[in-house]
């Protein structure tokens, strides 16, 4: 089976490959940029799920037109792969969310949403810094069918990043049962707790109970 990722992020295919392998999937991930290119999708629905969902349909209209998969592998041969995923801190009533990625603008870098959320956090004390990780994946078929598989990952914000490793808000997320952040974690330590990891879970477990008939 082929699952196509509607994403330019090079970390988040990466992570779902690992993954795949990890449960010994006979699965392909093929990131967008390997399948024509992700176009610009406006992240504007205010959910996961919709944006997830905007991005699934961006990539299968660019697959559409490309010819690419073929129509003669398209009857349950492969899907679009899309996530959608988020930081949403208690003590910033959920933000920043569905945000996360342009929180410090549109277009921010991950260091510069990264200072954001430092500095707006600046002043809240320890005990009132939970926060939690939420990702949505969504597998959009060749014919409009839908399933959908969430992961969350409760946890702590330090008050200073911390560790090299990861992407994103990684560096100042502690997860639940942890004493370090997400960064400072190796790949194969992250892929046990994270929301990804967990929102995969689902999903490999719907894939190889397809796989067995």
């Amino acid at each position: 089976m082929k699952l196509y990722l509607a994403s330019n992020n090079p970390h988040k295919a990466a992570e779902l490959s690992a993954l795949a392998r990890r449960d010994r999937l006979e699965v392909e991930i093929i990131s967008a940029r390997a399948a024509g290119g992700m176009p610009p999708v406006a992240e504007d629905t205010g959910t996961f799920d919709g944006n997830a969902r905007k991005k699934a349909q961006a990539l299968q209209a660019v697959l559409a037109g490309a010819g690419t998969p073929p129509v003669e592998a398209t009857k349950g041969g492969w899907w679009v792969l899309a996530d959608d995923s988020g930081l949403c801190v208690d003590a910033l009533d959920g933000a920043p969310g569905v945000e996360s990625a342009n929180y410090a603008g549109p277009g921010a870098a991950d260091g510069e949403n990264l200072a954001r959320l430092v500095a707006a956090m600046r002043n809240v004390p320890e005990g009132k810094r939970g926060a939690q990780f939420v990702c949505v994946l969504l597998l959009l078929g060749a014919d409009g069918g839908e399933r959908r598989f969430e992961g969350r990952c409760a946890g702590q914000l330090l008050t200073e990043p911390d560790g090299a490793a990861g992407f994103g808000y990684d560096p100042l997320f502690v997860p639940e049962g942890e004493t370090r952040s997400m960064a400072a974690m190796s790949a194969a330590e992250k892929n046990l707790v994270s929301h990804r990891a967990r929102a995969w879970a689902k999903l490999s477990a719907w894939l190889k109970a397809q796989a067995a008939g």
